[in-house]
């Protein structure tokens, strides 16, 4: 009998699936034509974990993102974000779930309250920040050990969902681009190596490419969606506080879906 993936078993099926989103639109980008057609037939839940600003001041990373956004205040960008996220979800027939932890871009460190320091702060806010900068820190594949903590937490909140939803699959980030959070979710999904998937982090995967000896390590392989892709287009448009900072010559390329699902000789064990 031909060996079929493990999305492929499940397909013939209508148990729930689970995906965790980094952020606010995360998981439409990058399974947005899969997420849509299986709604019909089964429950789909997104999960988004980093859901939330923090209040001023920003560093330098954080400033120039609210720039490139249609709203200029934190706050104000990430209520926004979640009501289009939301509406967006709501209108694919599938059931979103907010997780209310701050982006780290917006992630502080815990330090103790020292003479001057809100001063500092102000000054130079890079030095109260996990992540002071996007390309050095947050784009750089390191988790700061500042994360632990969340890290831990978010563990136990993965679990009480799968517990909850009966998800049969748990689809997370493949970590293409780095991106710390992207990095943290990945790792929250293997921590339940029976239920995994990895999808592919659209649109950072346009110009990298996935991390092959941690695929290797997994005994993970592609597999590829290649149907409804032009729907997504349109939807991705519905997240309009991003869809311009993140295609800013205005096309959205059209592009298969790619997932990582367990291969034959892992699957056999």
């Amino acid at each position: 009998m031909p060996y079929r993936t493990r999305i492929e078993r499940s397909l013939e099926g209508d148990a729930p699936w689970l995906f965790l989103s980094p952020h606010l639109d995360d998981a439409v980008l990058s399974c947005g034509a899969l997420m849509e057609a299986q709604a019909h037939g089964r429950q789909i839940i997104v999960a988004t974990i980093f859901t939330e600003a923090a209040h001023q001041p920003h560093t330098r990373a954080a400033r120039s993102f609210l720039r490139q956004c249609t709203i200029g205040d934190g706050a104000q960008l990430y209520a926004a974000r979640q009501a289009e996220d939301r509406a967006v979800l709501e209108g694919m027939g599938i059931q979103s779930i907010h997780l209310g932890e701050v982006d780290a871009l917006f992630r502080r460190r815990r330090k103790p309250v020292r003479m001057g320091s809100s001063a500092w702060e102000r000054l130079l806010p890079e030095f109260t920040h996990r992540y002071p900068t996007y390309r050095f820190d947050i784009a750089m594949g390191r988790i700061a050990r500042g994360d632990s903590s969340l890290i831990r937490n978010l563990r136990t909140d993965v679990a009480e969902l799968l517990a909850q939803t009966k998800a049969e699959l748990l689809f997370c980030p493949a970590g293409v681009g780095k991106h710390v959070d992207h990095l943290i979710t990945r790792e929250l999904g293997e921590g339940h190596p029976d239920n995994l998937v990895l999808y592919s982090d659209f649109p950072y995967d346009l110009t990298q490419q996935p991390d092959e000896p941690h695929m290797q390590g997994l005994g993970f392989v592609p597999w590829s969606w290649e149907q409804g892709l032009s729907a997504k287009p349109p939807r991705i448009r519905e997240y309009a506080t991003q869809a311009d900072a993140l295609f800013p010559d205005g096309e959205i390329p059209v592009k298969p879906e790619t997932y990582f699902v367990p291969g034959v000789i892992n699957a056999q064990r």
